[in-house]
């Protein structure tokens, strides 16, 4: 084997760089089909989280996104600004913060539902790697916990 193959720090030989790579390409693809919604790529998927389960205490969102509450303070303040959410204490323990979709932000989903169809449609790739990926991906995450 040459020097290049075995370098552990060759950045060709990394699992991390094109995860991050590809990760962070995928992101600003979704940039043109997130602008009309208003929303930022982080404030998209905190929605899509709350449009499966409505009323999750931020500590539960945080989770389910991999958030800290530094990062999803800030990112819930403005959601809530544009008017697609609330945040209250819960009545049963006043220390959980609920947050909630309103009204706008449970609408906003019919606009944002063509968003996964047209960052498929950009991929190049078929719909069985594509689905293989993101079986190994839930299963690197399930790994991690």
């Amino acid at each position: 084997m040459s020097e290049k193959t075995m370098n552990p720090l060759a950045l060709r030989n990394q699992l991390c760089f094109p995860l991050y790579a590809a990760s962070k390409e995928l992101t600003r693809r979704y940039k043109p089909y997130l602008d009309p919604l208003g929303l930022t790529y982080t404030q998209y998927v905190t929605m899509m989280a709350l449009w499966e389960e409505d009323g999750l205490a931020v500590s539960e969102l945080g989770k389910r996104l991999y958030l800290d509450s530094a990062t999803l303070t800030p990112l819930l303040k403005r959601l809530e600004a544009r008017g697609y959410v609330s945040r209250a204490r819960s009545a049963r323990d006043e220390r959980v913060v609920v947050v909630s979709l309103t009204e706008e932000g449970r609408s906003l989903r019919d606009r944002a539902v063509e968003v996964p169809r047209c960052i498929f449609g950009n991929l190049n790739m078929d719909i069985g790697d594509v689905r293989q990926l993101k079986e190994l991906l839930d299963k690197m995450l399930a790994s991690f916990e």
